[in-house]
């Protein structure tokens, strides 16, 4: 039985997550900062364990860490986002971007290591977006972190490989989330009709790739996209 850590597990994405991670049998923990009653009742359903942390908190991770000892797989999920025109964007939401989206795998990876470390293997999984990939207009600091993490994830893959820490990110696209809940009905809909498969992402989607990503031992460094065909290669 494997023990996974999901941050950002609440809601969307890493809530599907959770989900399927405890359906096949691990031990799960989870990640949250804020919303509590979507936490609570995510451990209801899967049995997982929510921990309230901010991952861009150093000594907040470390001290979740603690409580959970060592882990399998990291799957750095926790994000957050901003849009409007980079000229209208206050320094500090640029910094809050930064801190949550690449310091908080940051502190995350570091928490993690020793236990990777004492085995010798361990999976880790970031997410980042197709706008990592590509960048996107009025998305600008959220492309960079995204592209960041892609960075990092490559980094990481070759630095940690000899210590049998494999490293992977997965790409979303354009999935229905809380994210989306300001895009109008129409735009969602023009996305899902200019992807090959003509339709917008689930948040269950994304976590099969990252389940898929558990079990490819021979995988490290890759970006998997999980965007229906909206953005290849990139």
């Amino acid at each position: 039985m494997s023990t996974t850590l999901i941050t950002g597990g609440s809601r969307g994405i890493g809530a599907a997550a959770v989900e399927l991670f405890a359906r096949r049998g691990d031990t799960v923990y989870f990640l949250y900062e804020k919303e509590q009653d979507a936490a609570r009742a995510i451990a209801e359903k899967t049995g997982a364990t929510p921990i309230c942390c901010d991952v861009s908190d150093g000594e907040a991770v470390r001290a979740a860490f603690q409580k959970i000892g060592a882990v399998d797989n990291l799957i750095c999920n926790a994000g957050i986002c901003w849009t409007g025109l980079l000229s209208m964007m206050p320094e500090q939401d640029w910094d809050r971007l930064f801190d949550v989206n690449v310091k908080g795998i940051y502190h995350c990876v570091n928490a993690a290591m020793p236990g990777f470390l004492q085995k010798h293997r361990g999976n880790i999984i970031t997410v980042s977006s197709m706008w990592g990939q590509v960048g996107a207009s009025c998305e600008a600091a959220y492309s960079a972190t995204k592209g960041a993490v892609i960075a990092l994830t490559r980094a990481l893959a070759q630095e940690l490989g000899p210590s049998g820490i494999r490293v992977n990110c997965v790409a979303p696209g354009v999935i229905l989330t809380d994210m989306c809940a300001d895009v109008e009905p129409a735009i969602l809909e023009e996305m899902a009709a200019e992807a090959p498969l003509g339709r917008n992402g689930t948040p269950m989607d994304v976590a099969k790739a990252m389940e898929y990503l558990t079990t490819a031992e021979f995988v490290t460094g890759a970006v998997l996209s999980v965007n229906g065909g909206y953005v290849i290669g990139g």
